[in-house]
């Protein structure tokens, strides 16, 4: 699972304005919806409840939204760079300036888990987060995702 397999450059939000974990998730949620074709209010109510289990602001800056949906066909992932940090509720109780969303179909079972860890693997990446804070246009964060994410060369 790479990361190109779950972003398009159109998935990618180079300044997201939102001033709560609340209004980051809906506008997530909404431009989710865009790309998936599913219901804004169930994305959000689905990310909402995973947020109740326990925080997906993992630390350093960054969350990992993420939910399962019945009717989706595939994996998809949205990143969002916000313009002003926000609290998550984050383990390290810091907040939260680098939001990559996951939504799977409820049937992705491995898939899922295989998908967050490659997320979760670039984003513990010091030096990937630095690149990523220092662009502001969506082309340029697509190809870092993209980039960070290829094979290490032999």
């Amino acid at each position: 699972m790479e990361i190109r397999d779950l972003l398009n450059p159109q998935s990618v939000v180079p300044r997201l304005r939102a001033t709560s974990k609340k209004q980051a998730l809906q506008d997530l949620a909404r431009r989710a919806a865009e790309i998936t074709e599913q219901q804004e209010r169930t994305i959000f109510d689905v990310l909402m409840e995973r947020e109740r289990l326990g925080t997906t602001g993992v630390g350093n800056g960054i969350a990992i939204p993420h939910g399962k949906l019945p009717t989706l066909d595939r994996l998809y992932g949205l990143f969002a760079r916000l313009e002003r940090p926000v609290d998550f509720d984050s383990i390290d109780e810091q907040p939260v300036d680098l939001i990559f969303l996951l939504l799977a179909p409820e049937t992705a079972g491995a898939d899922h888990l295989k998908a967050l860890a490659r997320v979760s693997r670039l984003l513990r990446d010091k030096g990937a987060c630095d690149k990523l804070r220092g662009t502001e246009e969506a082309e340029a964060l697509y190809a870092l995702l993209t980039e960070s994410a290829a094979p290490d060369a032999a």
